[in-house]
């Protein structure tokens, strides 16, 4: 019979560990064993942070639009229930950077909310 060789499977998987515990410090990136215990929890990391960071993206986009509606008199909830019942269908992610790049226009979509909650009040 033909002489077997094995460990190719183990050795694919140890070196698709050891790629992704590339730049660790210390015996993190070299021992299998230590790797593959840092490699899980930064996949763990990894996926818990991708749901957090669109939590995050939000809150800021709120804080933006936020502080461009004060300077022209109103607060944020005011300004989105007017945009609401004025029909303007943008997303917080681009109101915030109208906010940022182009103030005038923005004063005009809080002049649109303003008059549109006065009439409705």
């Amino acid at each position: 019979m033909a002489r077997v060789k094995r460990g190719t499977t183990s050795h694919a998987r140890h070196k698709k560990v050891l790629k992704l515990a590339k730049g660790y410090r210390g015996r993190s990136k070299n021992c299998f064993r230590i790797a593959l215990q840092r490699v899980e929890k930064a996949l763990q990391y990894a996926y818990r942070d991708r749901r957090t960071k669109k939590r995050e993206f939000r809150g800021l986009w709120i804080q933006r639009i936020n502080a461009g509606v004060r300077m022209h008199g109103m607060n944020y909830s005011q300004f989105m229930h007017g945009l609401k019942l004025a029909g303007v269908e943008l997303d917080r992610k681009v109101l915030s950077d109208i906010a940022i790049r182009e103030p005038g226009v923005f004063g005009n979509l809080c002049e649109q909310a303003r008059s549109t909650v006065s009439k409705a009040a």
